[in-house]
């Protein structure tokens, strides 16, 4: 084992790693909330500035898929649709099988220069995630309680709010609602069954409000839906903890381009056009596992040095002073000194954890069970 495959083992530098994100990213969000005065003045360059902060946080996480872990993300399209990455404001509709989906998503977000401006409609529970949610507040996230009843007016005015955003946006979509399960999976297709709906083998039942709300939300402004249907190679399941280690995966990503006008305007038969859209997703799914390559030429978008250099930066500005301190509090030889920042070591670890396991799946939800039965 070289001595880089080593570290990526141990849990120091991964303490390290987290305290860099954590730190930097509370950093951040102060200058973030120190820009709310521009709002009223230069809404716009609120926004811009706010774009390249949020990319100096993301782009760490970003940093540790492609540089720390070395995973590899192909993309099955083709020539016309990877021109026009980075080039229009899109929705984005991913399937939810894995832990880090978001987070190669992400990757192409910035091999494309859109990472900063990047939207998500997200569970409003993540609002009050530090770091996290705080800077999707600052970046206008549109959050819900994932009960139409209660978010349709907050969904509607946050998304027309979008429409004249100044860079280009990727909107994400995760219209499964929660992350793939088996028993999810099961309830699911009771209720796909109960709806006449065909059976999906690899997919959620998709819900339609969020979608069919965005597209006529955005419409004017979303030039198109990207269709993305992800997989990795070898039937791996990889985790966020797989890539601090330094697990390397190979990621294959289908990307289907669809013009926003050729989306049916009206609410059910834009439903029954996401219906139609899961169904091709669960067959490309089922080719994927038959044959290990999805349709389409093969890109292979190339990394950009960004994510490394922003990383070394921060990590430079703050593991030298804190290097300083820890020499410091052995040096005084105070027990209680050595012992107060042994538990504060502790309790940041703990913290790094928590933040991770944010985005895993809740065991016992039982979101998928009775959610799934309440009408669309």
């Amino acid at each position: 084992m070289g001595l880089l495959a080593y570290l990526k083992t141990q849990f120091i530098v991964h303490l390290l790693i987290g305290f860099v994100f954590v730190v930097s990213g509370l950093v951040i969000n102060f200058v973030q909330l120190c820009t709310l005065v521009l709002w009223p003045l230069n809404k716009q360059l609120y926004r811009r500035l706010n774009c390249r902060l949020a990319y100096s946080l993301w782009s760490q996480l970003v940093m540790l898929l492609e540089w720390w872990s070395c995973t590899e993300c192909t993309l099955f399209t083709d020539q016309a649709t990877m021109d026009r990455f980075g080039k229009e404001h899109v929705v984005i509709i991913l399937n939810h099988n894995f832990e880090i989906d978001f987070l190669c998503g992400w990757t192409m977000c910035e091999r494309f220069g859109v990472l900063g401006s990047s939207k998500v409609l997200a569970k409003r529970e993540l609002l009050y995630v530090p770091l996290i949610g705080w800077t999707w507040y600052f970046l206008e996230i549109v959050f819900c309680k994932r009960k139409w009843e209660e978010d349709r007016d907050t969904v509607i005015e946050g998304l027309k709010r979008l429409s004249d955003y100044p860079e280009y946006m990727w909107f994400l979509l995760y219209c499964e609602g929660t992350r793939f399960t088996e028993k999810k999976h099961r309830v699911s297709m009771e209720v796909a069954a109960s709806k006449g709906l065909p059976a999906l083998k690899y997919h959620l039942l998709p819900r339609t409000k969020g979608f069919t709300t965005a597209v006529q939300c955005l419409r004017g402004t979303v030039a198109a839906v990207y269709d993305v249907t992800l997989n990795f190679r070898g039937n791996k399941n990889p985790s966020l903890l797989g890539i601090l280690y330094g697990k390397k995966y190979e990621a294959d990503m289908c990307v289907r381009r669809f013009p926003l006008e050729d989306i049916p305007q009206e609410e059910k038969e834009a439903a029954q056009w996401l219906h139609k859209l899961y169904q091709e997703k669960d067959a490309l799914q089922e080719m994927y596992n038959q044959k290990g390559v999805f349709p389409g030429e093969q890109f292979k978008p190339t990394r950009r040095p960004w994510t490394l250099l922003n990383f070394l930066a921060w990590a430079t500005i703050l593991l030298s002073p804190l290097f300083s301190f820890v020499l410091g509090v052995f040096a005084s030889g105070s027990p209680l000194l050595i012992l107060m920042f042994l538990g504060f070591v502790g309790a940041a670890s703990f913290g790094v954890r928590r933040l991770i396991g944010v985005t895993e799946i809740e065991k016992g939800s039982s979101y998928g069970n009775q959610e799934f039965k309440k009408k669309e």
